[in-house]
């Protein structure tokens, strides 16, 4: 476990990334946590803050009571608002809202309210500092990841294999995709700290085929590099059969059966990490509690394919797995822009 104590050096970071998002002095900001927070970001964003001349406020929302079967990790949906209506209220208020809960607001229900009011949100993925502080931000990054959500938008198909056994198709018509990079500036955007990923939510009935996980590939719920082959087959956006021998498959097989529901087993979103200061090897370095998996997310020519609620389909749920695989090639209308792993030059 690394030390939790204040360092100048990453209330450096906090303010680097802060200016990134166009914060200045006599700027109001809300601080949004919960009981259950990594109480040193919460504290490194309100120093932050003040060193810049910003108004820094603090919400914090108790941790709500899992009502689940099973552990809920990494969905990005924190439930910490609780639909409150006067939290609500003062994070559209604040102009800037720094998000220290523990889930994050990118899929929460409130999200949507707080942004249509103007408000911009920078998660702080749960992470301890020492990670984030070597992913600070980075301008070429931003240029590479608006020009692969533009090609995204404007895919018609993509196509994902591996010397692994995967065969994916994916309809990509209609499709909303999102780029990350790791800041915002603009009214009524969010953005996640670390960043570096282009991610879309297809429709509905667009995605079949088969789906290999290798040995070193991760599943981010479990925090777990896999130590043997994992086999899915996709019927029209579903996990229909997953097979494998061992500990991964059968945690994986247990875990989505646990919910009972069936929008566990569907996809959530697919795409690929593009951030060459993100670490595949990063996982191994941290306890589980200090890492929330997001520079995993982020490591360039991953493809990052997703279970769980996908509202552009109309699927909700709180079962959720995200599942970086280091050795594909992704094609976008025959144009490879992901090739055993490593991410082409297609970007800029």
């Amino acid at each position: 476990m690394l030390a939790d104590r204040i360092e100048a050096k990453w209330i450096d970071a906090f303010c680097e990334i802060f200016e990134r998002c166009a914060v200045k002095a006599g700027d109001t900001a809300a601080i949004l946590s919960e009981t259950q927070s990594r109480a040193l970001n919460v504290h490194l964003a309100e120093l932050a803050l003040l060193r810049m001349g910003a108004k820094p406020f603090h919400v914090v929302m108790p941790t709500p009571r899992n009502r689940n079967i099973v552990p809920v990790r990494s969905t990005g949906a924190s439930e910490a608002i609780q639909k409150l209506s006067p939290v609500i209220s003062a994070l559209q208020q604040a102009g800037f809202v720094v998000d220290c809960t523990i889930e994050g607001l990118m899929h929460a229900v409130e999200t949507p309210e707080i942004l249509k009011a103007g408000a911009r949100i920078l998660v702080i993925s749960n992470e301890h500092p020492e990670a984030l502080e070597r992913m600070t931000p980075d301008p070429a990054l931003e240029k590479r990841v608006r020009a692969a959500a533009k090609m995204l938008r404007g895919t018609k198909r993509m196509r994902v294999t591996s010397k692994a056994g995967t065969a994916l198709d994916v309809d990509m018509v209609g499709a909303s995709t999102v780029g990350v990079w790791g800041w915002t500036d603009k009214p009524g955007t969010l953005a996640h700290w670390p960043g570096g990923i282009v991610v879309s939510f297809p429709k509905s009935g667009t995605i079949n085929g088969t789906l290999v996980m290798a040995p070193g590939d991760i599943n981010l719920t479990f925090k777990r590099y896999l130590t043997s082959p994992v086999k899915m087959t996709l019927k029209d956006d579903y996990v229909v059969e997953l097979e494998g021998i061992g500990t991964d498959a059968a945690m994986m097989r247990a875990y989505l059966a646990a919910w009972g529901d069936r929008e566990a087993y569907a996809v959530s979103h697919v795409g690929f990490g593009m951030n060459p200061a993100a670490r595949y090897e990063a996982l191994s370095m941290y306890d589980q509690r200090d890492t929330n998996g997001t520079e995993i997310r982020a490591v360039s020519g991953n493809f990052l394919f997703s279970t769980g609620a996908n509202e552009f389909a109309g699927r909700y749920t709180a079962g959720h797995f995200d599942l970086p695989m280091m050795g594909t090639t992704i094609e976008l209308d025959g144009i490879a822009v992901v090739r055993e792993g490593v991410l082409q030059d297609v970007f800029g």
